[in-house]
Order: structure tokens, then C-alpha cells, then sequence
């Protein structure tokens, strides 16, 4: 099948992770690809929790390390489709397992607490919260990791076209024409980008409007690993643009 088609919807990598609960190679595989394209949500999302950048960076890859030994995903409810809302919650269980171990290591006279990296994967236990007051000014923490989620889709999908760019001899055309996919483009024109390219207008107009189509179906692509029902993709791609559109 060629890379630019539109395939019909396939089994994705979040439907795969489910079915078989992580028992497979294949799922496996779909699990870690999953986690990479999530590292940088949670990694935000830690940091903005209170972790310094260093702290967040481990715990991580403590989170992920805990979801690719094994079981990570056995309590997932396909029901719920979206891996993203699983995931943020089992970030939100894993948050309060490690406040429940550092605050044993308060309690231990000076004791000192087992290393993170050094914990076998555990049962995820209830989020306990000390209590907080919520700044009323502030942005949503769901709303802040979905935003780095839809950063992250585009981002993936925006490698995966240069990379296709790159394979079939065209990363100059790519480097000349992205700035219109990232709102970049600013003053350039399409006839600035033609004669960059050598070509003329009407062929520079075309090139743009490809490469836009292109990237629109890597975002869908993208997203789409993340539902167990083509019927949802819809909706999570419109959620996708209004994260992006809403303030930072």
C-alpha cells in the first residue's frame, strides 16, 4: 500500500495493548511505541506537579518502566477508548504511590527509602493528595496534559512526513514549504517558495496543498492509535484542535 494512501481503519496500537493485555510481542511492541509518544505529556505533567525537571525526567521513566515489565495495563477499560485518559490516570495512581513511599521515608527516623529505580513493578495504589488550594487563575491539569498530548501528535506526525520527504529525495521541497504546516509562513508567499524551489507558482500552490493534505493525515493517523473505535476519531481529532486553539 502506498504511504500517501488512506487505508481503511486497522486494528491500532491501543486496541492491540487491550486485547491481549500486554501478554503478546505485538502488544508489547504497540505498548512501547504507545509510551514514546507519550514520555513527553507525562514528563510535563510531573514537572508541573511540583518536580523539579531532573526528579520528573526519572520518575518517567520510572512510570513507563513499570507499565513495558508487565501488567502494566491489565485493569484498562476498553470502554473508556482514549489511551490518553487511561494514561493520565494511571500517572495520577503511580504521583500518589510515590508520595505514599516518600512520606514512609519521612516517617522511617532517617531510614532511608529504597531508590525508585531499584522498585519492582507494583499494584498502583489510590492517589492520596495532601489537601491543596487551587488557584482559580489557573489552567486545568487535564487541560495542560492534553495540550502537550496534541503537541506531541503533531510533532510525531510532523517527523513522519520528513522523514517520507526525506526518503524520496524531496527534504529540500519539505524545508521550503514546512512553514506552512507550523503557521510560519508569515510573509513568505508561494511565489517566493517557487522560485526557492525553482518551479513555478501554480506547481508551488499544488506542492503546498499536498503537503498540507499529507500532514492532516499523519495527525489522523496518529490519533487514531490511541481509540479502540473509528467511531471516535472524529471527536478526538476536534478535541485535538480546540487544545491547540485554547490559550497555553
Amino acid at each position: 500500500m502506498s504511504p500517501h494512501a488512506s487505508p481503511a481503519f486497522v486494528t491500532t496500537h491501543w486496541t492491540r495493548v487491550v486485547a491481549a493485555r500486554g501478554e503478546t510481542p505485538a502488544a508489547r511492541a504497540a505498548l512501547g511505541d504507545l509510551c514514546a509518544a507519550y514520555w513527553m505529556p507525562v514528563f510535563r505533567f510531573l514537572v508541573r506537579e511540583g518536580r523539579d525537571e531532573d526528579a520528573a525526567r526519572e520518575l518517567t521513566q520510572e512510570f513507563f518502566a513499570r507499565l513495558l515489565q508487565g501488567g502494566g495495563v491489565a485493569g484498562a477499560d476498553p470502554s473508556r477508548g482514549k489511551f490518553r485518559s487511561y494514561l493520565l490516570g494511571a500517572v495520577r495512581h503511580f504521583l500518589g504511590d510515590v508520595r505514599d513511599s516518600e512520606r514512609r521515608g519521612k516517617r522511617g527516623g532517617g531510614v532511608a527509602a529504597e531508590p525508585l529505580d531499584t522498585v519492582e513493578a507494583a499494584d498502583a495504589s489510590e492517589e492520596t493528595l495532601g489537601l491543596q488550594v487551587a488557584d482559580p487563575g489557573a489552567e486545568p491539569r487535564d487541560t495542560r496534559f492534553d495540550r502537550q498530548w496534541a503537541l506531541t501528535i503533531l510533532d510525531r506526525a510532523l517527523n513522519t512526513l520528513e522523514s517520507e520527504f526525506t526518503a524520496a529525495g524531496k527534504r529540500e521541497q519539505f524545508d521550503v514549504l514546512k512553514p506552512w504546516l507550523v503557521g510560519e509562513s508569515g510573509a513568505l508567499t508561494s511565489a517566493s517558495a517557487a522560485r526557492a524551489l525553482g518551479m513555478n507558482e501554480g506547481a508551488a500552490k499544488v506542492a503546498i496543498h499536498r503537503l498540507r493534505k499529507r500532514f492532516r493525515a499523519l495527525v489522523r493517523d496518529e490519533v487514531a492509535r490511541t481509540v479502540t473505535d473509528p467511531a471516535e476519531i472524529e471527536a478526538e481529532l476536534q478535541y485535538f484542535v480546540e487544545v491547540l486553539a485554547s490559550p497555553a
